[in-house]
């Protein structure tokens, strides 16, 4: 018998898919909805849906069982083409809207999401992936911290509602590798 795990099968997101990738996030997001003041949720919930199909992203992955789209992570190669912030100095891979289906949780769907981002970041060479998030997020962040992502204070910010944490998982190349080389190398159909 297979297990959960074994079943999930992680993958590049189709473009016919965008409206199924943003059901599950907006999903996944929602329960998040009560915490925020309603015109913040709004702007968060139009960024959450505007950035399935928004620019900037080398990756945009998905993970489904018997074709059903369960969960999904978006891989940015800068800081600023992740959040359109130069005053970051993040120029190594960063990763933004995890997010996984409230019926497929606790189950290793972000993990392997998460893990697939990690093998492309390796097979170019990133020295560190960043990440960044908010303590109302504590399951996320257990997640994250099994998995060896460390905190990066300095790369901290307050958005005017929460103190925005910064995780970093440094790999195991020594080779760092810039912004521009990361769009090439992932997607080579982006250019520069």
């Amino acid at each position: 018998m297979t297990n959960f795990r074994e079943s999930i099968t992680i993958r590049e997101a189709d473009e016919a898919e965008q409206e199924a990738v943003r059901s599950v996030m907006l999903e996944a997001y929602g329960q998040y909805a009560d915490l925020f003041p309603a015109e913040v949720w709004k702007k968060y919930q139009d960024e959450i849906g505007n950035s399935v199909s928004g620019k900037g992203a080398i990756a945009r992955l998905v993970a489904e069982i018997d074709g059903t789209i369960i969960g999904s992570v978006q891989l940015y190669p800068s800081a600023e083409a992740a959040y359109g912030r130069t005053d970051m100095g993040i120029n190594s891979p960063v990763i933004r809207f995890l997010c996984v289906s409230p019926l497929a949780r606790g189950r290793g769907v972000a993990a392997a999401l998460i893990e697939e981002v990690v093998k492309r970041c390796l097979a170019i060479g990133a020295a560190d992936l960043y990440l960044h998030t908010v303590d109302m997020m504590a399951s996320a962040i257990r997640l994250y911290e099994r998995m060896g992502f460390e905190r990066a204070y300095e790369k901290e910010f307050h958005n005017g509602l929460h103190l925005v944490k910064c995780y970093r998982l440094s790999l195991p190349q020594a080779k760092r590798v810039e912004a521009a080389e990361l769009i090439v190398l992932i997607r080579p159909e982006v250019g520069i």
